[in-house]
This record gives structure tokens, sequence and C-alpha cells, in this order.
């Protein structure tokens, strides 16, 4: 600004730092609050593994396969505790570096600050010396227009020593002011070099942050694909008929049939002597 006592432009460079760290605080939050929902899930999937009954009275090979996808449902649920974990981490890591920002920036703004203030007070005084001397000068003129001439002689040395010592003032604090001046504008300088060197860090780690994350969650479905593999391996073993078979061999009672009930006369041995015989057991076929 052309203004010298100005200090927008330097306010919306820190408005925007400040946004900036805000924007840093909201990520950070998402991570936290994404680290309790992955938590909460995976505990949930670990005792939805070991508490609710899946097929327990399953047999052979369809059982494996039942063991795996429980084991498997379990591991998720651990790859997601571990996932909600490196989210913490990484919203640590966060916090971490925008605590690191606010602080080094701190230093820079308490400066411009007292430099503000000091280059603002220079001017006002500056500005009150300067409507001093025009007053004196002014008076001054005023005196001689309506006083008589002769009376000037005794008034004239006194009133000079005062513009002179006024005007003498004015200049000083104008050359006070500029010296001012130019140290405000170099260190104005300076820290807006810094402003935007912390800018370009923030902006490449939040980045790389929000990158991290994605390939987190990347890695993530990939482990949780490659467990899911295992369950579909397992279920490619099992076979129907070797789990028929395997209980028919556990449960088995024989390989025979019960024979046919023979009728016995009992009421008229006389007339039945020869009993009749029973068929010899036929095997059957499974």
């Amino acid at each position: 600004s052309t203004d010298l006592t100005s200090t927008v432009g330097y306010d919306n460079i820190i408005q925007h730092l400040n946004d900036g760290r805000k924007n840093c605080k909201e990520f950070e939050d998402f991570l936290k609050e994404r680290a309790v929902i992955e938590e909460k899930y995976g505990k949930e999937l670990i005792n939805l593994s070991k508490k609710k009954p899946c097929g327990q009275t399953e047999l052979h090979t369809l059982k494996r396969s039942l063991d795996v996808f429980k084991q498997q449902v379990d591991n998720v649920g651990q790859s997601h505790i571990q996932l909600a974990q490196t989210f913490r981490e990484e919203a640590k890591k966060m916090e971490d570096f925008r605590e690191k920002q606010k602080l080094h920036r701190k230093k820079i703004e308490l400066m411009m600050e007292a430099i503000h203030k000091n280059r603002n007070l220079q001017y006002k005084k500056t500005m009150e010396v300067k409507q001093t001397c025009c007053s004196a000068s002014s008076r001054t003129l005023s005196y001689i227009s309506r006083s008589y001439f002769w009376q000037l002689f005794l008034k004239l040395a006194q009133t000079k020593s005062a513009l002179e010592d006024s005007d003498r003032s004015y200049q000083q604090n104008i050359a006070a002011l500029e010296k001012i001046r130019e140290e405000w504008q170099k260190e104005h300088i300076k820290a807006c070099e810094f402003f935007e060197t912390q800018e370009c860090e923030r902006i490449s780690y939040f980045r790389n942050a929000l990158w991290l994350h994605t390939n987190q969650l990347s890695l993530d479905c990939v482990q949780n694909d490659e467990k899911y593999e295992d369950i579909r391996k397992s279920l490619e073993m099992c076979s129907v008929e070797k789990d028929i078979d395997f209980f028919v061999n556990l449960r088995k009672t024989g390989s025979l049939a019960p024979a046919p009930v023979v009728y016995e006369n009992y009421y008229n041995a006389q007339r039945n002597a020869t009993p009749v015989r029973s068929p010899a057991p036929v095997p059957i076929s499974r």
C-alpha cells in the first residue's frame, strides 16, 4: 500500500497463514475421527468372529473353510485396529508440524508488530512536528501583516529562532522516519520471504500427508483382499463329495441292511412244523 501506516497487505498474509494452519487442524481432526471409526469397526469384527457361531457343526473341508473365514475376519479386524493407530500417528505428525510452524512464525509476527508500532509512532510524531512548524510559520506571517514594522525587530529574533528549531526538529523526525521506513521495508520483505517459505512447506507437507493417507487406505484394501483370497483358496479346496464321504465314514453303522422279520407260528405249531427261514442279508450300496 502507498499508505506508510497501512498493514492491509501484511494482514492478508497473516490471515492466509492462519487459514492454512486451520486447514491442517481440520485434516488432523479428520484423521483422528477416522481412527476412532476404524478402531471401533475392527473391534466389532473381532468380536463377531469370536463370539458369533458360524457353521460350528460343519465337518471336514467346509469346516476348514469356515475356520479360515473366521480367522481372516479376525485378521481384517486387527488390520483396521492397526490402521487406526497409523492414522493417530499421522495426526500427531500433522499436529507437531502445525505447532512448529506456529512457533517459528510467532517470533516473526512479534518482531513485525514492534516495527509497525515504532513506524506508526514515528510517523505520528513527525506529522505533529510538521503541523507545529506550519502553524508557527502562519502565526508569524499573520503577526507581520497586522503589526507595526518597527515593533517587529524585537520579536523577530525569537520567532526566527523558534521557526528554525521547529524546522530542524521536523527535518530530524523526517530523517528518523525514513530510517525506520527503510528498516521496516527491509524486515517486511524478509518476513514475507519467511512466510512464503512456510506456506510452501505447509502445502507440500499437507499434499504429502494426504498422499500418504491415500496409500495407507489403498494398502489396507490390498491386504484385506489378500486375506479374502485365502478364504477363496480355502473354498476352492472345499469338496461336496469329500464332505459327504467324510460324514458317511464318520457316522456309518454298517454295510448291511437289517434282515426281514420272519413270522413264527406259536399258535399252531403242528400245522407249521417247518419254520420259514429268513433270507440272507443283502449288502446295500452307498
